[in-house]
């Protein structure tokens, strides 16, 4: 065993293929990164096959310093998409539209953190052309951090949204730290819509600014600025412009035909439900904009259908959040029958409330009838997936 700057190395690091925090994934060659209670893993990493395992002094400085290194292995043009809703759903479609024309790598899931990140950048080898990160945030620095261990070329914001406001305070500072992307990059593509935004663009860049979308619902799929993709939700035709505007800034033309896109989960997923009913399953996260958007797709897909919305509290919405919560229960006036869970979720005036998900499954097992068009949607404290799971058997 010897001792790094990093932490405490065993094994061969010198032929090392991979980075892996999670010893089930650990595949031959790969280094063990033992984060948070890894150590408790190590001989299982090792027995499948790791090359070498690494316990960090600190979780965080470690994978950086690795998605430094590998960042400075690859030639690839690194895309990196934050904003406070749409980003791992723009993610999503600009891989869709990018397996066609590039070797693409792209962050798994919502990896998009000071873990996730690194990892992503570990996955691009010397083939890659492409690699599409994905940025999350809980407070001011956090995007810059990220973006100097990344340097992307391509910086994408999608939206300045009231997210995070119990630790940022304001819009404007919400878009001050989103801005922190494109400090670092060569090409912004932002909301054409956010005069928020403006004053913390940098001079020098080239900016691409994407407006509201044209949009086209035929048989189930959106086309949208002209391309048809396979996901019938109206709300993400915003998600698809900046897709299709990123593309673009990378020098590919628009696809010529149909484009499949596979989400990632708990995010506008869907299941058919018994009698003819559908289960909306977007329990990743929620906040005012995105659950609103989560309604009227409810409303539309319901198509005169029985309509049921279980819906989480909306977490580190501040000094504001009951009104917020309060705002949400009107917009969610029209559902046929409102599940709240959690506390916060009271001021949805729902019909029927749980404080937990685990309860919300048994009052929504008692609520939800055969014909019913389902939403599950909350914070991802929440936990709701369970209940998504629950009801789609």
């Amino acid at each position: 065993m010897r001792r790094l700057e990093l932490g405490r190395l065993d094994g061969d690091a010198g032929e090392i293929t991979g980075v892996e925090i999670d010893s089930r994934r650990v595949r031959r060659g790969d280094l063990f990164v033992a984060v948070g209670g890894g150590t408790a893993y190590l001989d299982d990493a090792r027995s499948r096959g790791a090359a070498a395992t690494l316990v960090p002094d600190d979780a965080f400085t470690a994978m950086a310093a690795l998605g430094r290194l590998a960042r400075r292995r690859i030639s690839a043009r690194v895309v990196a998409i934050t904003g406070s809703v749409g980003k791992t759903s723009t993610k999503d479609i600009l891989t869709a539209l990018l397996r066609a024309r590039a070797r693409v790598v792209a962050a798994e899931e919502g990896y998009n953190n000071e873990l996730g990140l690194p990892l992503t950048l570990c996955r691009a080898d010397a083939d890659t052309e492409i690699v599409v990160t994905e940025m999350g945030m809980r407070g001011a620095g956090q995007i810059r951090a990220l973006a100097e261990v990344a340097r992307p070329h391509v910086g994408v914001i999608t939206a300045i949204a009231p997210v995070h406001l119990e630790l940022l305070g304001s819009i404007e500072n919400i878009a001050r730290a989103k801005a922190e992307l494109l400090e670092l990059v060569e090409v912004a593509v932002i909301p054409a819509g956010a005069p928020v935004l403006d004053p913390f663009v940098p001079e020098g860049i080239d900016v691409r600014r994407v407006g509201a979308p044209e949009v086209e619902l035929r048989d189930g799929r959106a086309v949208v600025n002209g391309v048809e993709f396979s996901f019938g939700a109206r709300h993400q035709a915003a998600n698809a412009a900046f897709a299709l505007a990123t593309l673009e800034a990378l020098g590919y033309p628009p696809p010529d035909g149909p484009v499949e896109v596979t989400f990632s989960r708990w995010r506008s997923q869907e299941l058919d439900l018994p009698g003819g009913g559908l289960l909306i399953n977007d329990a990743w996260n929620a906040n005012p904009v995105a659950m609103r958007a989560a309604l009227a797709h409810l409303e539309e897909r319901a198509a005169g259908r029985r309509t049921v919305a279980v819906l989480g509290e909306m977490a580190e919405l501040g000094p504001d959040a009951e009104r917020f919560h309060k705002e949400i229960g009107e917009a969610a006036g029209t559902v046929g029958i409102v599940i709240g869970v959690g506390d916060l979720a009271r001021g949805y005036e729902p019909d029927a409330w749980a404080a937990t998900a685990a309860e919300a499954v048994e009052v929504a097992r008692e609520l939800v009838r055969p014909g019913d068009v389902v939403l599950v949607k909350g914070s991802r404290s929440v936990g709701l997936e369970i209940v998504a799971e629950a009801l789609g058997g």
